[in-house]
């Protein structure tokens, strides 16, 4: 007796199992920003961590994004609803940043502790992951768009 092994099959396979721990560790890390869970947001970026976005020139560390946090969940943030729509898992092999990724779309609702909102953006975040840590996320939505449903009204600056 003997038998054959598709090899491509088994790499197939464990392609697919790591997309779904990569998928899990940001579903994780989503439910610790509803539950305003520092310890678990800690527990899951890299102590190297670098965020991006949602405007072009916006980076934070790990530290910061802890500070930040802290400060959004106590005094400003009643409550996140977050609804993920699409989970999508890659590996990208070239460019600045290989790694795998996951790509999160979704649909926020902010509640904040004033009264005002609800808020409802649209959200799309990039998070590489390595040996089970967020190492990078790359973050978008529409800025103006919270602003406006928060009562902001923009006009051009004059020229003088």
């Amino acid at each position: 007796m003997y038998s054959c092994t598709n090899s491509a099959n088994k790499a197939d396979e464990e392609k697919l199992a790591k997309q779904k721990e990569n998928i899990a560790i940001v579903e994780k890390y989503i439910q610790a920003v509803e539950a305003k869970d520092t310890k678990t947001i800690t527990d899951l970026l890299s102590d190297d961590y670098k965020g991006y976005g949602p405007s072009f020139t916006d980076s934070i560390n790990k530290a910061g994004v802890l500070e930040n946090w802290t400060y959004l969940s106590e005094h400003l943030y009643e409550k996140i609803d977050y609804q993920r729509t699409v989970n999508v898992a890659q590996t990208i092999t070239d460019g600045p940043h290989p790694g795998e990724y996951v790509s999160d779309w979704a649909n926020l609702k902010i509640y904040y502790k004033d009264g005002r909102g609800p808020v409802n953006l649209n959200v799309n975040a990039v998070y590489r992951i390595e040996n089970g840590k967020i190492t990078i996320t790359h973050t978008f939505y529409n800025e103006a768009d919270v602003l406006r449903q928060l009562g902001y009204e923009f006009y051009p600056v004059e020229k003088k």
